[in-house]
């Protein structure tokens, strides 16, 4: 008797690396990963040689040079991942024969348990590249992670959640990446990509906003964005009347926001700044400003705990 053939249940497959059959970046795609796999390798060298993962005294020592291991790195806290690619790279740098099963990609919500690399190759390797793989992933995974987590508060309002430029030095690019692997929002890159005409500004033309944005307007590229750092209703007029792109509305509390808004009525982009926390940002969201601009997206995530498990 002939059983009876069911076709299986289909299930989109986990990406595979084995041993770099498939490239570990990509400069498409809808988070935009910020680096070409060249200067990503760059970065993980550096990294590499900064912990010394060319002379493991500890691990040539203890582990015979042709034992295998398996391992599976793992999410130990609930979060969002990303640097995936950067822990690719390191395990592939010091064993390229390495097979790599990636279970989650950048911008995936994880639970605690949840697989993200499934690793088999070179013990010596695995181990040496453990904590590089690990910086990356933790540091990166934690910015994405409290960015979501801003992201949801706000969910049903019309605000979006951007970063700033207090960032890591040398992380910029990727940190702001993280942001939007959490569903962020990207602001300036730096300070030639856009005007921002903040306090200490205004004081070097005796708070002359009419002349700091007229000024502006002549040295900047045709089509830069203009904004205005406000921290009461007048200069928000005057802003308004320089017809300024944006207007941050600092250290404002709520309900001075939403009168700046009413004020405002569209004319320019408003944005909230300055002290903003997971427990005001949906009340600051509710005055209907455009974007909310949150420092402690980089500078003050923690770390989300990922672990590597050997079998």
């Amino acid at each position: 008797m002939e059983m009876e053939h069911h076709e299986p249940e289909h299930r989109s497959a986990p990406r595979r690396i084995t041993p770099l059959g498939t490239p570990a970046v990509t400069n498409v795609g809808l988070l935009r990963f910020p680096y070409a796999q060249a200067e990503l390798h760059g970065l993980v060298m550096n990294a590499l040689e900064e912990d010394g993962a060319f002379n493991d005294l500890t691990t040539i020592a203890t582990v015979v040079s042709d034992r295998h291991a398996r391992g599976r790195l793992v999410a130990r806290a609930p979060g969002v991942l990303c640097g995936v690619s950067l822990a690719l790279d390191a395990f592939c740098t010091l064993d390229p024969k390495v097979t790599i099963r990636v279970d989650r990609e950048d911008g995936s919500r994880l639970a605690p348990g949840d697989s993200i690399l499934y690793l088999s190759g070179h013990a010596r390797a695995l181990l040496t590249a453990e904590r590089v793989a690990l910086n990356f992933l933790q540091r990166l995974s934690g910015v994405a992670s409290i960015t979501a987590r801003y992201v949801d508060a706000v969910r049903g309002t019309r605000a979006r959640i951007l970063d700033t430029r207090k960032t890591t030095p040398g992380w910029r690019l990727m940190e702001k990446y993280a942001v939007r692997a959490g569903g962020g929002t990207n602001h300036r890159l730096n300070l030639s990509t856009a005007v921002l005409i903040k306090d200490n500004h205004l004081a070097s033309v005796d708070g002359d906003v009419s002349l700091a944005v007229r000024r502006a307007r002549e040295l900047a590229p045709v089509g830069t964005k203009i904004e205005v750092e406000c921290d009461r209703i007048e200069q928000v007029q005057a802003a308004l009347d320089a017809k300024a792109d944006i207007i941050m509305l600092d250290n404002m509390t709520p309900q001075q926001m939403a009168e700046c808004v009413s004020l405002v009525e569209g004319r320019a982009i408003t944005e909230a700044s300055g002290g903003i926390t997971l427990e005001t940002v949906r009340s600051i969201a509710e005055t209907g400003v455009d974007w909310i601009s949150v420092g402690a997206l980089t500078h003050s995530a923690p770390a989300l705990n990922l672990a590597l498990d050997f079998e």
